[in-house]
C-alpha cells in the first residue's frame, strides 16, 4: 500500500515555523505515522506573510464574534486572511484522508483554544484557519498532536483515516452497489464496535430507492460520524463474542473455555486487545471462514502501528 496523503501542521514535522522562531517536532507523528503516511505540511500564519518569528496573535471574542488578532497590537487582525487561505487551499485539503493541527494555536488548535473575552480566557475556541478546514471538510478525519498521546484516540484516529482511505479507493475505481455492500460488510464488524450498524444496513438496503451516489454520500457521512464515537472495552467485547460465535461448532470445549477467559480477562483489563484478536486469528487459520477473513476488524491496519497492544 502506498503511503496516505495526510494534512500536518508544518511545526509538527520540524519546521521552523513558529511564532518563536522555533519548531515543535513530534517524534511519533515523524518516525512511526511517517512510515505509512506522506505528509503534507501546512503552516497559514507562514502562508499569509506573517513570517518567523512573529509577535504573537490571539483568539478575541468581540460583539459575539471571535477574531483572531496581535497580542499586542489588537489592530493586527488576520482572521479573513486566514480563512481565505483555508478556502483556497481546498483543493489540496479533498485530496488528503486526514489531518493533523497543531493544539492550542489561534489559527490551528481544533478545540479548547484560549478565547479572550474583557481580558479574560476561556478555553472554548477553535483555531480560525482549523474551523474553516472542518466546516468544508466534514468527512475528513482531524486530531490534534496533543491528543494523539492518548491511545484509545491515536487508535480511533488512525483507524478514521484508513476507512477514509478505503472509501476514495472505491470512490476512484468506481462507485457501484456491489462495491458498496462489499465495503459495508467488510467493515461491519469496526461499525458494530463504535455503535448500532442497523441503520447503515437500512440506507443500504433500500439502494433501489434512490440515486446510488446521493445514497453513498448520506452512506459515507454516517459512517464516518459514527466511527468519530471512540470504542470502549464493552464494545469490543460485545464484536469479540460475536466473532467467537463462528467458531461455535468448530472448537472443542477446552478451547472454547480458553477464549472465553481471555476475552473475560481483556474485558476486566488483565490484557489488551491483541490478546483475544491474536488466539481468534489463530484459530481462524485452522477454520477459515470468508465473512471474518474478509473483514477489517481483526486488521483495521498495518499491526507495524501496533495500536491495538495498547487498547
Amino acid at each position: 500500500m502506498k503511503k496516505i496523503p495526510i494534512g500536518i501542521s508544518s511545526c509538527l514535522l520540524g519546521e521552523a515555523v513558529r511564532f518563536d522562531g522555533g519548531h515543535k517536532r513530534d517524534a511519533y507523528i515523524v518516525g512511526t505515522l511517517g512510515e505509512f503516511f506522506e505528509f503534507h505540511p501546512f503552516c497559514p500564519e507562514m502562508a499569509i506573510g506573517l513570517g518567523a518569528p512573529r509577535p504573537t496573535l490571539q483568539l478575541v471574542k468581540t460583539d459575539g464574534a471571535v477574531r483572531c488578532v496581535g497580542v499586542k497590537d489588537a489592530s493586527q487582525d488576520v482572521t479573513d486572511r486566514l480563512r481565505d487561505y483555508a478556502a483556497q487551499e481546498q483543493p489540496i485539503f479533498a485530496d488528503l484522508c486526514g489531518y493533523i493541527l497543531k493544539k492550542d494555536s489561534p489559527s490551528c488548535g481544533m478545540e479548547r483554544v484560549k478565547v479572550y473575552s474583557n481580558g479574560q480566557p476561556r478555553k472554548e475556541g477553535v483555531g480560525i484557519y482549523a474551523a474553516e478546514l472542518l466546516r468544508n471538510n466534514p468527512l475528513l478525519p482531524v486530531e490534534e498532536e496533543g491528543r494523539l498521546g492518548d491511545a484509545s484516540l491515536r487508535e480511533n484516529f488512525i483507524q478514521r483515516v484508513y476507512v477514509f482511505y478505503r472509501w476514495k479507493h472505491l470512490l476512484a475505481e468506481g462507485l457501484s452497489v456491489n462495491a458498496l455492500m462489499t465495503f459495508h460488510a467488510r467493515h461491519k464488524l469496526i461499525i458494530m464496535s463504535h455503535a448500532d450498524y442497523h441503520e447503515l444496513g437500512h440506507l443500504l438496503a433500500n439502494h433501489n430507492k434512490g440515486d446510488l451516489e446521493e445514497m453513498a454520500a448520506h452512506y459515507i457521512g454516517q459512517l464516518m460520524a459514527l466511527l468519530k464515537i471512540v470504542v470502549n472495552r464493552s464494545n469490543h467485547v460485545n464484536v469479540l463474542q460475536h466473532i467467537q460465535g463462528y467458531l461455535k461448532k468448530e472448537l472443542s470445549p477446552d478451547n472454547k473455555a480458553e477464549l472465553s477467559e481471555v476475552i473475560e480477562r481483556y474485558r476486566i483489563g488483565e490484557v489488551p486487545l491483541i490478546v483475544p484478536l491474536t488466539l481468534l486469528k489463530h484459530h481462524f487459520r485452522k477454520y477459515p471462514d470468508p465473512y471474518i477473513e474478509n473483514s477489517y476488524y481483526m486488521s483495521p491496519y498495518p499491526q507495524e502501528l501496533r495500536l491495538i497492544n495498547q487498547l
